[in-house]
């Protein structure tokens, strides 16, 4: 007997940018996703779904003034990741960020920390581990990207 055929279709991609935004002294900036988002409470690095026709730093640009209120300098692609969440099959255009302007405000309800490796906010949303192993592995900090677990009880 034949086996089934799968009628489900695979799941699209949501492009996503994110922006690594980092000081002089190298601090990274988290903020939390904002209350009623998938995930709510978990630090991640800030940014958004990309729009029709728009590319990866137009995107980044518009969803830091969105959600932090400051509008970044030069924003070049450094890595892409992918990660299956339960809600979202997610490409990650990952960004880093050395300029900024403007006063940084949480337009929507999150918290925000500028965080050294390894980091002691948790929980961190999963799809950013790669990225920071890799922050860690460029600063000689090998296996060391996080103090804490990915979630709590993990």
């Amino acid at each position: 007997m034949p086996a089934p055929v799968s009628t489900v279709a695979p799941r699209k991609h949501t492009e996503v940018a994110v922006g690594i935004l980092l000081r002089s002294d190298g601090a990274l900036l988290l903020s939390t996703r904002p209350p009623g988002k998938p995930y709510a409470g978990y630090w991640e690095f800030p940014g958004g779904k990309l729009e029709e026709d728009e590319t990866v730093e137009q995107a980044l640009r518009r969803e830091l003034i969105e959600e932090l209120g400051v509008t970044i300098g030069p924003a070049a692609i450094w890595k892409v990741t992918e990660h299956d969440y339960p809600h979202a099959l997610v490409r990650l255009h990952w960004c880093k960020v050395h300029e900024w302007t403007g006063v940084f405000e949480m337009r929507e309800g999150q918290q925000m920390q500028w965080q050294q490796l390894p980091l002691t906010v948790a929980p961190v949303l999963p799809g950013a581990y790669p990225v920071l192993d890799w922050l860690a592995q460029e600063r000689g900090l090998e296996g060391a990207a996080c103090a804490s677990p990915l979630e709590p009880g993990v």
